[in-house]
C-alpha cells in the first residue's frame, strides 16, 4: 500500500524523536529533569499519532506528577495528584479572561450563518473588477473582514471555499493561486482581532488581551496588504495565471430608475438633483429620487461628520482638575490620620485606642478642636465658592492646529474626487457595500473599538458582539424571506419562515460554540496539569539552564524561539503550541529583556504557518473538503507555499520595525 508523503513526514519525525529519547536519556540514572524532558517528547509523539490533545495532556500530567509525588511520599501521592487536578481545574474555571472565548465564538458562528458573506464577496468583487487579479484580491479582502468579525479559521476557509474558490476556477484562475488566496486569507483570523489565539496567549502568558488586540491590528492588516500586493504583481506579471474578467462580467446591472436617469446624465448627483427639481428625468418618482439622493450623499455626510468630530477634539479646552478644595477642606486633618490595622479579633485594639484617647493631653485636644472648626468653616464657605465658579466664564476653545487644516483640505478634496468620478455603476456597487460591508464594519468597530479604547473589557465587548451578531442574523434572514416574495413585510409567511430559520441558526451556533469552548477549556485544564507536572519534575529548570548556558544574545534567542515555533507549526496546531510550549519560553523572556507583548505578536504572526504548512495544514484540509474532485491536496499545498514565504517576510519586518505592533498600544495605554 502506498503511503502518502505527509504520512511519511509524520512517521519520520516521530521516529527521530523516539530515537533521540532512546539514545540521549541516561536510562540507568534518570533524574526528575530527565523525566520532564521525556514527558515533553512523549506528548509531541502522542499528539502526532492522533490522540486527543486535552486528554493526552491530562493523562501525561497526572502520570508524571504521580511519579514525582511517589518519589517523595508514596502514601499520599494519589491524594496530592487529585488535589493538583482539582486546583488546576478550578483555576481555569475562575479565569475571567476565558469568558470572552465562547461569546466571540458565538458572534462568529452567527455572522457566518447570517448569509452576509456571499453579499460581501459579490460587492467587493464588483468594486475591484478593474484591479489585476480582482477575484483573488476580493477573496483576501473578504477573508480579512470576515476574520475580523469571527476569528474562526475553519469557518472562513470553508465558506470562502464554497463561494470564492469555484468562482475563481470558473474564471480560469490557476488552481494553486486560487487555493493559496483562500487558505492564506482564511488564516488571517489567527492574527487579526478578535482572535481566539490572542485570548489564549494572554491567559497563558499573563499579558493584557486588550493590549494584544491593539498590537495585532497593524501586523494583521500589513500581512493582508502583502498578500494583496503579491497577487496584483503576479497578475500583472503573468496574466495567464489570473486572466482579467470579460467586459460583461465587469458590468453592473442598473435598476430601471437608474437606466432612465442615466440617459440625462452620467453623474448620479446632478441627474438626481434635476429629477428632484422637476427637470429631466421627471418620469422617476420623487420619493425614489429623494431616497437615492440620500444614499448618494452618504459619503459626504460621513466625511463631514468625521471632520466635525476631529474639530471638536482638536479645539477642546484643556480641563485641569484642581485639588485645592479637597486640601482646604480635609487635607490638613487627613494628613494626621494614621491608618490602623483592625486585626483578626479587633476588640483589644479598639479598647487600647480608647484608653489612649483618655490619656491625651489637653493641648492636643485643643489643637484637634481648632482643626475641626477650620474644616467646618471651609465647608460653610464651599457653596459660595461653587456659586462663584458657576459664574466664571467657560474655558475658551483652543486655536485650530495646522494639521487640522491639512486634514480638512484632504477631506474636501476627497469629497470632490468621489463625486467627480461618481457613476451609476459605482453607485450600485456602493449600495451593495452599504448592505453588506457597512453593517459588518459597524459591528466590528463597536466590538473592537470598545475594547481598544478602554470602554469595555473583552468579555463585555464580546457580549455586545454576540448580541450584534444575533440582530444581524435575524435581519438578514428576514430580508432574504422578504426578497423571495413570500408576502408583505408583516405577513405570516415572512415572519414564520424567518423565525423557523433563525431558530435553526441559533441552535446550530449554540451547539458549535459549546463544542469549541469545551475543547479550549479542556485544553487549558490539561495544560495546567501538564505544566504543573513539568515544573515539579524540574523540566523548566533544565531547559532554562540549557538555554542560558549557550550565552545567547536577545536576537539569537528570539531567532531560536521563532525557529522552534515555526518548525512546531508543521506537525502541531496553534492551540498545542500555545498551551504546551509558551509556558517554557515565557519565563526566559525577562533574562533577555524581551517584552512578552511583542513576543506574543511575533508568535501570533509566526503561527500562521501552523495552518499553512504540511503535513497538518488544517486550512488545506478545510478547503479540500469543499473543493471539486479534480483539485488535489498537493495542488493546495503548492499554492500555500508563496503565501507562507510572505509570512516569513512579514515576521522579519515586524522584528526589524517593532513599532508596527507596539505603536498603537503605547499611544493608547501610556
Amino acid at each position: 500500500m502506498k503511503v502518502r508523503k505527509e504520512l511519511w513526514f509524520g512517521f519520520s519525525l516521530m521516529a527521530i524523536i523516539l530515537i533521540a529519547i532512546a539514545v540521549f536519556l541516561p536510562w540507568g540514572n534518570m533524574t526528575n529533569g530527565h523525566y520532564g524532558l521525556l514527558m515533553l517528547a512523549l506528548i509531541v509523539v502522542a499528539i502526532m499519532m492522533g490522540f486527543p490533545t486535552a486528554f493526552t495532556l491530562m493523562g501525561m500530567g497526572v502520570f508524571f506528577a504521580w511519579l514525582f509525588y511517589r518519589g517523595v511520599n508514596p502514601q499520599i501521592a494519589v491524594q496530592q495528584v487529585l488535589d493538583l487536578f482539582v486546583q488546576r481545574t478550578y483555576g481555569v474555571m475562575s479565569n475571567d479572561v476565558l469568558i470572552a472565548i465562547p461569546l466571540f465564538l458565538f458572534m462568529g458562528y452567527l455572522v457566518e450563518r447570517a448569509q452576509l458573506i456571499d453579499r460581501l464577496f459579490h460587492s467587493l468583487h464588483l468594486a475591484t473588477t478593474r484591479v489585476p487579479g480582482s477575484l483573488a484580491v476580493a477573496t483576501i479582502i473578504t477573508c480579512a473582514i470576515f476574520a475580523t468579525a469571527t476569528g474562526i479559521v475553519g469557518a472562513v476557509v470553508t465558506l470562502m471555499g464554497l463561494l470564492a474558490f469555484p468562482a475563481m476556477l470558473k474564471a480560469g484562475y490557476n488552481i494553486k493561486i486560487a487555493a493559496g488566496a483562500v487558505t492564506a486569507g482564511g488564516c488571517l483570523g489567527i492574527l487579526i482581532p478578535p482572535s481566539v489565539l490572542l485570548i489564549v496567549y494572554g491567559a497563558t502568558a499573563g499579558v493584557s488581551v486588550v493590549q494584544l488586540y491593539a498590537g495585532a491590528f497593524f501586523p494583521g492588516f500589513m500581512l493582508a496588504s502583502l498578500y494583496i500586493g503579491y497577487v496584483i504583481v503576479l497578475a500583472k506579471w503573468k496574466p495567464a495565471l489570473m486572466p482579467p474578467l470579460s467586459e460583461s462580467a465587469q458590468r453592473v446591472p442598473l435598476p430601471p430608475f437608474a437606466q432612465s436617469l442615466s440617459r440625462h446624465g452620467g453623474n448620479p448627483l446632478t441627474a438626481l438633483w434635476r429629477a428632484l427639481s422637476g427637470g429631466a428625468g421627471g418620469d422617476v418618482a420623487k420619493r425614489t429620487a429623494l431616497g437615492q439622493m440620500i444614499v448618494t450623499l452618504v459619503p459626504a455626510i460621513v466625511i463631514i461628520a468625521l471632520l466635525g468630530v476631529m474639530f471638536r477634539s482638536a479645539t477642546a479646552p484643556v480641563v485641569e482638575a484642581s485639588t485645592a478644595g479637597l486640601v482646604e477642606a480635609g487635607g490638613e486633618v487627613a494628613a494626621d490620620i494614621k491608618e490602623e490595622s483592625v486585626g483578626l479579633i479587633g476588640q483589644p485594639e479598639a479598647e487600647e485606642s480608647e484608653s489612649e484617647a483618655k490619656e491625651l493631653p489637653a493641648e492636643a485636644a485643643a489643637e484637634d478642636e481648632a482643626k475641626t472648626e477650620s474644616v467646618a468653616k471651609s465647608a460653610a464657605d464651599a457653596p459660595a465658592a461653587d456659586a462663584e465658579a458657576r459664574k466664571a466664564p467657560a474655558a475658551e476653545r483652543l486655536p485650530v492646529p495646522t494639521w487640522y487644516w491639512i486634514v480638512l483640505a484632504v477631506g474636501i478634496a476627497t469629497i470632490g474626487f468621489i463625486y467627480r468620478i461618481w457613476s451609476w455603476e459605482r453607485l450600485e456597487v456602493f449600495k451593495l457595500l452599504l448592505t453588506s460591508f457597512f453593517p459588518l464594519a459597524m459591528l466590528i468597530l463597536a466590538v473592537l473599538g470598545s475594547i481598544v479604547f478602554g470602554l469595555a473589557t473583552p468579555a463585555e465587548a464580546a457580549a455586545v458582539g454576540a448580541f450584534g451578531g444575533f440582530l444581524l442574523a435575524a435581519a438578514y434572514r428576514y430580508i432574504a424571506h422578504l426578497r423571495e416574495g413570500a408576502g408583505g413585510p408583516f405577513s405570516g409567511a415572512v415572519l414564520g419562515g424567518t423565525l423557523r430559520e433563525f431558530g435553526t441558526v441559533i441552535k446550530e451556533s449554540s451547539f458549535l460554540t459549546a463544542k469549541t469552548s469545551a475543547m479550549v477549556c479542556w485544553l487549558f485544564v490539561g495544560s495546567g496539569i501538564f505544566a504543573a507536572a513539568f515544573a515539579l519534575l524540574g523540566g523548566q529548570e533544565v531547559i532554562e539552564k540549557w538555554v542560558l548556558s549557550m550565552d545567547l544574545t536577545p536576537f539569537q534567542f528570539m531567532l531560536l524561539a521563532q525557529f522552534i515555533i515555526f518548525i512546531l507549526g508543521w506537525p502541531l496546531e496553534w492551540t498545542e503550541i500555545i498551551i504546551i510550549f509558551m509556558p517554557i519560553f515565557i519565563p526566559l523572556l525577562p533574562h533577555f529583556n524581551i517584552d512578552p507583548l511583542f513576543f506574543g505578536l511575533l508568535v501570533a504572526l509566526n503561527l500562521q504557518t501552523a495552518f499553512l504548512s504540511p503535513p497538518v495544514a488544517m486550512a488545506a484540509f478545510y478547503l479540500k473538503g469543499v473543493s471539486p474532485p479534480h483539485v488535489t491536496l498537493n495542488q493546495i499545498f503548492a499554492g500555500m507555499m508563496p503565501f507562507m514565504a510572505i509570512q516569513v517576510i512579514a515576521l522579519v519586518l515586524l522584528y526589524m520595525f517593532p513599532a508596527i505592533g507596539l505603536w498603537l498600544p503605547q499611544v493608547l495605554y501610556k
